[in-house]
């Protein structure tokens, strides 16, 4: 996915910043536990078509650096 698109990507729901997770091609928002999908590179960002994150996987980013700003693309 794109640098530049991803800088300036946003979660609908609360505008909170989103982390690109390549291996399940997915934009994550981890405050509120939502993974949009991403097709053909393109991030599809509706709330219905988010899958919701169980507490293990959004536990695994607080016991991972929390609050760090990443992109899983480099």
């Amino acid at each position: 996915m794109d640098k530049q698109m991803l800088a300036m990507l946003v979660c609908p729901h609360c505008q909170g910043k989103l982390k690109y997770d390549r291996e399940r091609g997915e934009l994550k928002c981890y405050f509120d536990g939502l993974a949009y999908p991403v097709e053909d590179e393109i991030p599809v960002m509706l709330a219905e078509q988010a899958r919701r994150m169980d507490a293990d996987e959004k536990l695994a980013k607080t016991r991972s650096g929390a609050g760090e700003a990443r992109d899983d693309a480099t």
